[in-house]
């Protein structure tokens, strides 16, 4: 594990820098389902969409960003309000030194302050591992805890190949009736 990580709440003048570790996934893989890459002002206002209401951090090492997480609403309606969407993104050349772990555990802890009990992840899944996706990200959260509880088949089309999409859940606080 890296210890020369720090973890911080983001702020919009991240923007480009967590926007240039985006583009290699929206450019190279099938991680992310999206064709372009957001423009600058358009990331700049998803992130202060996500940051009016939910916990963004970001991984930095030596002044660099390095990798990024942050929570979304879950289907949006008000019975989800005790669950949340979660997303991460590593620079390429930085995965498997525990930067990620040390982003959601930043994440986890900030929404079970929320609240939260449930944290769901969407992730693209090859039917067939290649060039473009590996179900590296599915390893990543079961080992983070999350196990799988739905799955798509064939929804997302990018390179030319059609991808699968699973959705992982993970139980992060207590459900309490009395408490809502």
């Amino acid at each position: 594990m890296d210890n020369n990580i720090e973890i911080r709440a983001a702020d919009i003048g991240d923007a480009e820098e967590i926007l240039k570790i985006y583009a290699y996934y929206v450019e190279e893989t099938a991680i992310s389902f999206e064709y372009d890459v957001p423009s600058l002002d358009e990331f700049r206002g998803r992130m202060e969409r996500t940051l009016a209401k939910y916990p963004y951090f970001v991984a930095v090492r030596e002044k660099q960003i390095v990798g990024y997480a942050y929570a979304g609403p879950f289907v949006g309606r008000a019975a989800y309000a005790w669950s949340a969407e979660a997303t991460i993104y590593i620079e390429k050349s930085e995965k498997g030194q525990g930067i990620g772990r040390k982003l959601y555990e930043a994440l986890e802890d900030a929404l079970l302050e929320m609240g939260i009990t449930n944290l769901y992840a969407c992730i693209g899944y090859p039917e067939t591992e290649d060039e473009y996706l590996t179900a590296g990200s599915a390893r990543f959260h079961e080992h983070m805890g999350f196990v799988k509880c739905g799955e798509f088949h064939k929804c997302g089309y990018k390179f030319g190949r059609w991808y699968d999409m699973i959705w992982m859940e993970k139980i992060i606080g207590r459900h309490d009736e009395d408490e809502r």
